[in-house]
């Protein structure tokens, strides 16, 4: 894979690099004084996004304590963040978009701290070396405000009628609390919102103890695997929720009080336990401890997104009927993009195009139209000028990213053969679980499963322009 492995390997080493050893736990030596204490940058320098993240710590958890008043848009948190130390450290970041911080404690000292833009600097009272776990509590209050990019979306805590929806891709997670925000630096989550009387919070993973006391009542969740920060969803309103269990997890799901009762919405969440158990069959074992998801009826929300455990689904995908191939996307998400993320978001067709192949696998097998269909049509559709590795940051969500996607997994598997694709697909889900992966990865393990060589077919199914010729 010439031209790729080229630039996976560059992107990861400028990753890496920039990170200041930030989520690799190395560090970075300068040969006059090898052991300075630095700061950790102030991003991870993704193409895509450089300035999401911060290096010089790995965070190992997050425990959120909020309140939310939706009658004021007021959002009061309580951040405790452990994390290790991957450099000798002076000072490091968090992603923290708006709000304002009240105070900064490092190990139960007070720490410094400043704001730049959407960065809090930390500044603690002695220097982290290399190697140490510490603990940062930041206190914090205000009214949250969005991420809105021209060519990326509007991501952030969004206010409802009855609440609000935290929800946003690439970019969401720091309007609502303080993050290391990027796919590379994958935490646990302890969330708990405390919200008015009748108003449900809902998070990723596993449901809590619920509590109640003058009025408010605390909703707690807990997400035990790792997942990147732009997965985590907080939604708060008037929701008809159904905590159930299948194949011994919890299954959680949450329709608004403002859809009808057994709608499309509905049925299709209802299926939502039958689906991941067909993908389990292709992929492997379902690699979390919760199922779900929930529907929101806000219109300013057009997409769905695979939320780790619990994907919420935007209002358009119901209007017209039950719509399961929807789920089977998200679902698909579990394994591909939440379990198994990417490095860096120019490798995001390992996410959206696994994801869109299994709407065309569910669809089989639901007796709609079949997966060889559905590859001739979008192969006859595609505009193959379109990269899907590496589209460009305006081109990120585009058609190539999904449809081209799709087509290059069909294309591995009618190369390899169903027997062998298929232990390529739960072979690399099992080895890269709760981990981050990049394409010349992906490819140098289809190569090892299958004995094949297979740069040229995914040169010419990612990035050739012009249409390949089919397997």
């Amino acid at each position: 894979m010439k031209t790729r492995r080229t630039l996976a390997g560059a992107l990861v080493a400028a990753l890496l690099a920039v990170s200041t050893g930030g989520c690799t736990g190395s560090r970075r030596t300068g040969p006059d004084n090898p052991d300075a204490f630095r700061p950790g940058t102030a991003g991870l320098g993704d193409p895509y996004l450089p300035t999401a993240g911060n290096g010089g710590y790995d965070v190992a958890s997050y425990h959120l304590k909020l309140r939310y008043e939706p009658a004021t848009d007021r959002l009061d948190g309580e951040a405790t963040i452990v994390a290790t130390a991957g450099q000798n450290l002076s000072r490091f970041n968090l992603d923290l978009a708006g709000l304002t911080v009240a105070s900064v404690r490092v190990d139960d000292v007070e720490a410094a701290h400043t704001r730049d833009g959407a960065e809090l600097v930390v500044t603690p009272p002695a220097g982290l070396p290399d190697g140490r776990r510490f603990t940062v509590r930041v206190d914090y209050a205000g009214k949250p405000a969005l991420i809105d990019s021209s060519d990326l979306g509007t991501g952030g805590l969004l206010h409802t009628r009855d609440g609000a929806i935290a929800l946003g891709q690439p970019e969401a997670a720091s309007t609502w609390f303080p993050v290391n925000d990027h796919p590379l630096d994958k935490a646990t989550y302890q969330i708990e919102i405390t919200v008015p009387d009748g108003l449900a919070a809902l998070s990723n993973g596993v449901p809590g103890d619920r509590s109640g006391a003058d009025g408010w009542t605390t909703w707690r969740w807990a997400e035990r695997s790792p997942m990147a920060s732009y997965l985590t969803t907080l939604v708060i309103g008037r929701y008809r929720v159904s905590i159930g269990s299948h194949a011994g997890r919890p299954l959680v799901t949450a329709v608004p009080e403002s859809l009808p009762s057994g709608g499309p919405a509905e049925r299709s969440l209802a299926r939502t336990g039958e689906i991941a158990d067909f993908l389990a069959g292709l992929f492997g074992p379902y690699p979390f401890e919760a199922y779900g998801g929930i529907a929101v009826d806000d219109s300013r929300i057009g997409y769905a997104l695979e939320t780790q455990s619990r994907p919420v689904y935007g209002p358009a995908f119901f209007t017209t009927g039950p719509n399961p191939t929807v789920v089977a996307h998200e679902i698909a998400h579990q394994w591909f993009g939440d379990s198994v993320s990417v490095r860096g978001w120019a490798d995001l067709w390992l996410n959206e195009g696994f994801a869109s192949y299994a709407e065309w696998l569910w669809t089989e097998h639901d007796g709609g139209e079949s997966t060889r269909s559905a590859f001739a049509r979008e192969y006859a559709a595609t505009d193959w000028s379109q990269p899907t590795l590496d589209p460009g940051r305006e081109a990120l969500f585009g058609r190539a990213v999904y449809k081209r996607g799709a087509l290059t997994v069909h294309a591995l598997r009618r190369t390899v053969g169903d027997e062998t694709f298929f232990r390529i697909l739960r072979g690399w889900t099992e080895r890269k679980r709760d981990a981050n992966a990049d394409t010349a990865e992906f490819v140098a393990y289809a190569e090892q499963v299958s004995g094949r060589q297979l740069d040229d077919l995914f040169d010419a199914w990612l990035t050739g322009t012009t249409a390949p010729p089919l397997p």
